[in-house]
């Protein structure tokens, strides 16, 4: 494990399915005192909302940031038990939602207070957004440009090929019309979101978070965790975490920047923690959200890294194995 230095990677909106920890929970002690754990924080029962779904409620923002935090640390628990507790990341990250489990995995956060702080960001997110949000086959300055004339905003810059555009609904239509007749060959895919996260139409939410995020306490991190709004690590001082999240919240998410930096600070494993996509049933039948990007990014910029998924019981044993060896 030496000549290893592990990104640790924790998805964000978009990787939360009706399942999700089930699994964990069936066969892992912590796994349960930690969805226990959150249920306290959170006063509602996240298990049941999460294995069950019973109201059709995950895809809702204010319950999907708690429920994923929650498997995503889970997920991280039962990994640390797995291995006694032996590996040690040089860096951590998370994508939008995630930034905030990689704070609370660095110990810049308690998991209460992670997750009471997600749980309002995520109903300020519903109830003041606005808008929508698309995917389009364009680099950050392209879109930026297309973005411009139509009074929306680049939201993520998930590829070097790939940025999410955010604004409101008639404006994403117009540039919609305009981006298919200008790239005939290319599509705008419409994300499922409750409004134009990581944009202008974000500062109402903001503002009314910074209440809450200026009443939390931050522990300098143990690890250096990295920012979506500056693509560097957080300072660690709390007055410019607290900063640097107010920001994240209407600023676009530079997950692109965030992995030149780790490449830059010498990254050979990453290992992504938490959530699912696909449509594969139940836990198992899911792969890591973040792959894909992380993969053709660093593809792209001729890098390559050893990539692991501790996601469902499964893939923890597997990569749990493998980095006890």
């Amino acid at each position: 494990m030496v000549d290893r230095r592990i990104l640790f990677v924790f998805p964000g909106q978009g990787s939360q399915y009706r399942g999700m920890g089930s699994d964990l929970c069936a066969e892992f002690g912590v796994a349960r005192d930690t969805y226990a754990e959150a249920g306290t924080a959170l006063g509602y029962d996240i298990a049941r909302l999460s294995f069950e779904d019973p109201a059709g409620e995950i895809g809702l923002t204010r319950y999907t940031q708690p429920a994923l935090l929650t498997h995503e640390i889970a997920c991280l628990r039962v990994f640390h038990e797995l291995t006694g507790t032996r590996i040690t990341p040089a860096l951590a990250a998370g994508h939008s939602l995630g930034e905030y489990t990689a704070l609370v995995a660095a110990g810049s956060l308690t998991l209460a207070d992670g997750l009471r702080l997600v749980k309002r960001r995520g109903e300020l997110m519903g109830e003041h957004g606005e808008g929508g949000m698309l995917a389009l086959g364009l680099d950050a300055a392209a879109a930026r440009v297309v973005a411009d004339r139509h009074y929306c905003q680049v939201a993520s810059i998930n590829l070097p090929e790939q940025t999410v555009v955010g604004g409101r609904e008639a404006d994403l239509e117009t540039l919609a019309a305009e981006f298919g007749a200008a790239n005939p060959r290319k599509r705008a895919v419409r994300l499922a979101t409750e409004g134009a996260f990581h944009t202008y139409l974000m500062v109402e939410a903001a503002r009314r978070f910074r209440e809450t995020l200026d009443a939390t306490a931050f522990a300098p991190p143990a690890v250096n965790v990295l920012s979506n709004y500056t693509a560097t690590p957080h300072d660690p001082d709390a007055g410019a975490i607290r900063t640097r999240l107010f920001f994240q919240l209407f600023n676009p998410v530079d997950w692109v920047g965030c992995l030149g930096t780790a490449m830059a600070l010498g990254i050979t494993d990453v290992i992504e923690f938490g959530g699912g996509i696909g449509t594969g049933e139940g836990p198992a039948g899911k792969r890591p959200n973040l792959e894909s990007i992380v993969r053709k990014t660093l593809k792209g910029a001729g890098q390559e890294v050893s990539y692991a998924a501790a996601i469902n019981v499964e893939s923890l044993r597997t990569t749990a194995a493998a980095y006890a060896a």
